[in-house]
């Protein structure tokens, strides 16, 4: 299943995001790729985020993370450097964009 998210960058943390996208924790890259997660890519515009995810599950990867300890200290790094977040809580799971027009 491929899933599309958006959030957005609070203005004027654009390089802490990026640095720290350079350093996402091996344990949590190890912990979404058991989750499910294929491919997993954000492209930036301005302070916009797009992110699409390539998972078996999507609401299964999500709950796969919920409690991992390196999960919720990523998301609370996020917290901070994120304007507009996405729900990564085992809830989360149907709040993706909608797809509006695929070439087939």
């Amino acid at each position: 299943m491929r899933v599309a998210l958006h959030t957005r960058i609070r203005p004027g943390k654009e390089s802490e995001y990026e640095q720290a996208h350079r350093e996402v924790p091996p344990e949590l890259v190890e912990a979404i790729k058991k989750g499910g997660a294929h491919e997993w890519t954000i492209w930036r515009s301005g302070l916009e985020l797009f992110h699409v995810i390539d998972c078996d599950d999507y609401e299964a990867l999500l709950a796969s993370l919920a409690g991992l300890p390196v999960n919720i200290a990523w998301q609370a790094r996020m917290d901070e450097l994120l304007e507009v977040a996405h729900d990564y809580s085992a809830d989360g799971g149907g709040k993706g964009l909608p797809a509006v027009w695929q070439l087939a």
